[in-house]
């Protein structure tokens, strides 16, 4: 039997269980994607009992599986979620998602009391991002839904809640709380006041460390089982133990975040406008970030090339990088539907590119292209802000469009004074997760090749 760590890697799209090695090598994995279904009012929302049930049918059958000896288990998931559950563990809500609208009235009324806007972002590093601020969606239930706060016991972080699905621990970990969900004072290092004039600081559990673990019996086995990391704080941990030079890594997915763990000036007004936030590090340590929802613009504007040109929603995959179709592009300089401001940056908004009239491209891969130009262009600006200042001349990308040839080239074109890495690790945030835990599981010392670096050079 191959002694394992076996990971719990719940995304937006996909949700994955790995099996590392004493090595760190994925020895094993299984992908699933569900559906959403809609909350009360309609919104989208995550399919929680889905999640739910595949956890624990997946979790039996790596136990059962006579291959493995399964030595520790741990959990990374996105963040900003918020699950609800009574005492006896069950959910009392639904699993909200991060992007249903928050209510005006409640956003005037909640920094009306607190201080305004200005002040308490800045205090909690976290950008005015509605629900995206999961502290809010506390507050929210709290004023729109009393009778079902009234049942909460916990208000656990999407990570945590699926960590106490396994292990029945019900913690709080600083990489959720720090996460811009407007719980965690940085000047004081400790919760901000709100939540106990609020009367709701009762509902979040104990705060833990990262790398905390409770040994579990599972089928009759002890077994440690890991508090669970946010995805983004989870990635950082390989890049951390595996490098000294400062670096910024920008961790491609859904969300682009780019995070420098060596700037360490406070974040200003103007960078909390801008959607500047500080992540706390596994060990406590604040490390600005920006975010870019560049993934998420990707997907719905492939999905509209394709569309237009009758080509397989996958097509991107095989535009390889053309620096004479760049150059084109750049020379035309068109100009998309509602203008060209190059001095803005809203996470939240698409690209130029969702201004653009397709039948301007004469193939698929001259939109493409154009699509990449548009998308590079925001990220410049989103990765600048955390750059300003800081001894950093590395920048590692991560994730998937570190395999993007396009979006690399234009990339390292866009920093021609920092050499840009493709970063290749195995599933670096169920990794990161993996390597939270070491101590619980693993006699064996940290590998030397955790991390596979392919530099691309300006060629533009």
């Amino acid at each position: 039997m191959t002694p394992v760590i076996a990971i719990f890697d719940v995304g937006k799209t996909n949700k994955k269980r790995l099996l590392f090695d004493e090595q760190y090598q994925v020895i094993d994995e299984q992908t699933e994607t569900f559906a959403e279904i809609t909350d009360e009012d309609g919104d989208p929302c995550e399919d929680l009992d889905r999640l739910i049930s595949w956890l624990r049918a997946s979790l039996a059958d790596v136990l059962a599986n006579p291959a493995f000896d399964v030595r520790a288990v741990n959990v990374t998931t996105y963040g900003a979620s918020f699950i609800h559950i009574n005492a006896v563990g069950q959910p009392v809500t639904p699993l909200y998602n991060y992007l249903k609208p928050f209510p005006e009235t409640l956003h005037r009324q909640f920094f009306d009391t607190y201080g305004g806007e200005t002040v308490v972002s800045r205090k909690t590093a976290s950008p005015i991002l509605g629900m995206l601020n999961s502290g809010l969606q506390i507050y929210r239930l709290k004023y729109e839904q009393p009778e079902k706060l009234a049942q909460v016991a916990y208000c656990l972080h999407l990570p945590q809640f699926v960590s106490f699905l396994i292990n029945k621990w019900p913690v709080s970990e600083l990489t959720s709380v720090g996460c811009h969900t407007m719980l965690w004072d940085f000047d004081q290092q400790q919760y901000h006041q709100w939540l106990t004039d609020e009367n709701v600081a009762i509902c979040l559990p104990q705060l833990v460390s990262s790398y905390s673990a409770i040994d579990t019996y599972i089928n009759n086995r002890l077994i440690p089982v890991g508090v669970g990391l946010h995805d983004s704080s989870a990635a950082l941990i390989p890049y951390l133990a595996s490098f000294r030079e400062p670096f910024v890594l920008l961790s491609t997915g859904t969300w682009c975040v780019s995070m420098n763990p060596f700037n360490s000036s406070p974040l200003t007004d103007e960078e909390l406008q801008y959607d500047c936030l500080c992540f706390l590090t596994y060990q406590g340590q604040p490390v600005k970030s920006s975010r870019l929802f560049a993934g998420y613009e990707h997907e719905g504007q492939t999905k509209r090339l394709a569309d237009h040109f009758g080509l397989p929603l996958d097509a991107y995959k095989l535009v390889a990088f053309e620096v004479d179709l760049i150059h084109e592009l750049r020379a035309r300089h068109t100009v998309p539907t509602g203008g060209y401001e190059p001095d803005k940056l809203s996470s939240m908004k698409g690209s130029l590119f969702g201004g653009r009239d397709l039948d301007q491209f004469t193939s698929y891969t001259e939109g493409y292209h154009q699509l990449m130009l548009d998308i590079v262009a925001q990220q410049l600006l989103s990765t600048e802000l955390v750059l300003a200042g800081s001894p950093v001349r590395q920048l590692f990308v991560d994730g998937g469009f570190g395999k993007n040839p396009v979006y690399m080239h234009l990339l390292a074109a866009a920093f021609p004074n920092i050499a840009v890495y493709a970063a290749s690790v195995a599933q670096a945030t169920s990794l990161g997760a993996a390597l939270a835990i070491h101590h619980h599981w693993n006699k064996q010392p940290l590998p030397a090749d955790l991390i596979q670096l392919k530099r691309f050079e300006n060629v533009l």
